[in-house]
């Protein structure tokens, strides 16, 4: 097997890279990272001394590959699969680059400073940091309901990069910081990519992991039970 990822399973940028290739069959070989751990994390820190996940590795080209965009890039020109994750067109393909970007950067980095923030020592906290990242959200919200006026995903009808991107993005961020009532395309949005069955096994392969998020107290129950996402 030429593909090795380095991930975590509560991760949610590990989640992007995961939907990607679920959607793909891409044939991989994961491996868990404890960054706890100093064998596990040398592991990792020997392909990548950055020390962030997920990083993929292809052996069979001798090349480390980090970034979740990049991965997923890179992995539809070499290992492609049926799913074009990043369109031919090139529109289409600016389009989903654009929104991959803006989930990340402006859903998943504000979310995971709420969610850090609960981890810092006693009296370390930065409550202004927080409160800025929810105006964030407040704005990347309504800019997403705007923007998926009239549309299945993210940029039209067809499923890219820019989807595997929201999905671990909002999944969390809902948790964290709530959509508001005058949200419905972006509720509705978030339904249809939990329904996505290459979303569904990333959640259901993270789900032995929640108790480690720091907002697990307000996870909603129907992904906490033994029922859940089945």
């Amino acid at each position: 097997m030429n593909l090795t990822l380095y991930l975590h399973p509560l991760a949610s940028f590990c989640h992007k890279v995961l939907i990607a290739f679920y959607e793909n069959g891409t044939d991989f070989r994961p491996v868990t990272v404890d960054l706890g751990d100093p064998s596990s994390a040398g592991a990792l820190l020997e392909k990548w001394p950055v020390g962030k996940i997920p990083v993929l590795h292809d052996a069979a080209r001798e090349r480390t590959v980090p970034e979740t965009s990049i991965i997923i890039e890179y992995v539809q020109r070499h290992y492609p699969g049926p799913v074009l994750l990043l369109p031919a067109n090139e529109e289409a393909r600016m389009d989903a680059r654009l929104w991959d970007r803006f989930f990340d950067l402006y859903v998943s980095v504000p979310m995971q400073k709420i969610v850090t923030d609960r981890l810092r020592p006693a009296g370390g906290n930065d409550p202004v940091g927080v409160a800025d990242a929810r105006r964030s959200l407040d704005t990347a919200y309504a800019m997403i309901e705007a923007q998926l006026k009239g549309r299945t995903w993210a940029t039209g009808e067809v499923f890219t990069i820019a989807d595997c991107a929201a999905a671990p993005a909002l999944f969390f961020a809902s948790i964290v910081h709530p959509f508001g009532s005058d949200q419905p395309n972006l509720a509705g949005y978030l339904e249809r990519l939990l329904e996505r069955p290459s979303f569904r096994r990333a959640l259901e392969e993270a789900r032995p992991y929640f108790f480690m998020f720091p907002y697990r107290e307000a996870m909603p129950q129907r992904f906490l039970g033994e029922e859940a996402l089945t």
